[in-house]
């Protein structure tokens, strides 16, 4: 996979990841230590400069800028929360007796962090780092909770058709959030993949954000209307649990 190394990325990475272990370090020092030229990492310094990832320290010498604590604090916020989710989305998978999935919202887009599957031979495979649209499916349970103006950006004009389930207008799309929000879960049948039924429960931050939401997957034929209410009792209550242990709390 050496092919598809993008050099100028790579030796913007390097001369990061130089300036994080020693940070107040002048562009000669950093250069020689990524075996780069100076005036190559000058050039990459000052791109990244611009982004807020570098800043500088004095007027030869670097650090880290604000750019990296946001991802910093990202970071640490995503890999806490699977930490805390990893029992509750385990404990789930084996009393619903199905796939189960933690998504967040990356972009505009709902991304798989974390997930947990039963043994049984005939289930939904999930895939961590799988991306799927807010619009359609269990992600709306994502993008009910967020602002008008990112809704309004993630719900296209004239949704694509996923399957024939796939909600065919902005409007249906919009009343099916708000349905979402007086409910406190969502419900999907087919809308991204034809053979499949979906719920999911959103979870709360300290700050009552919506940061991530639970979801239960399943194959349709073995959904009856009696489960898949068992389902939602126990996606919401293990969404309320992760809720709680992120420090939302409901008098907040």
């Amino acid at each position: 996979m050496q092919d598809y190394v993008v050099d100028s990325v790579d030796k913007a990475l390097n001369l990061l990841m130089a300036v994080a272990r020693k940070p107040n370090v002048g562009v000669t020092e950093l250069a020689q230590k990524t075996g780069i030229t100076k005036s190559r990492a000058y050039r990459l310094l000052h791109t990244m400069e611009q982004r807020q990832i570098v800043k500088r320290t004095s007027e030869s010498t670097y650090g880290l800028g604000d750019a990296m604590l946001i991802l910093g604090i990202t970071a640490s916020t995503q890999t806490d929360m699977i930490r805390l989710a990893t029992p509750i989305l385990e404990e789930l998978c084996q009393r619903v007796n199905e796939t189960v999935q933690l998504r967040i919202i990356d972009g505009v887009e709902a991304l798989c962090i974390a997930k947990a599957e039963p043994s049984r031979d005939l289930r939904v495979h999930a895939n961590v780092g799988r991306r799927r649209p807010l619009y359609a499916g269990s992600p709306k349970c994502l993008l009910a909770y967020q602002q008008p103006d990112f809704i309004d950006r993630c719900v296209p004009a004239k949704p694509p058709a996923l399957t024939a389930q796939t909600p065919k207008s902005r409007r249906a799309i919009l009343a099916e959030l708000e349905r979402i929000r007086g409910q406190g879960y969502c419900v999907s049948r087919g809308e991204v993949s034809e053979h499949q039924v979906s719920c999911a429960a959103p979870v709360y931050a300290l700050d009552t954000s919506v940061v991530a939401s639970i979801h239960v997957v399943a194959p349709a034929f073995r959904i009856r209307d009696s489960e898949l209410a068992h389902i939602i009792r126990l996606a919401t209550s293990a969404a309320e649990r992760l809720s709680r242990a992120l420090g939302w709390s409901e008098e907040g």
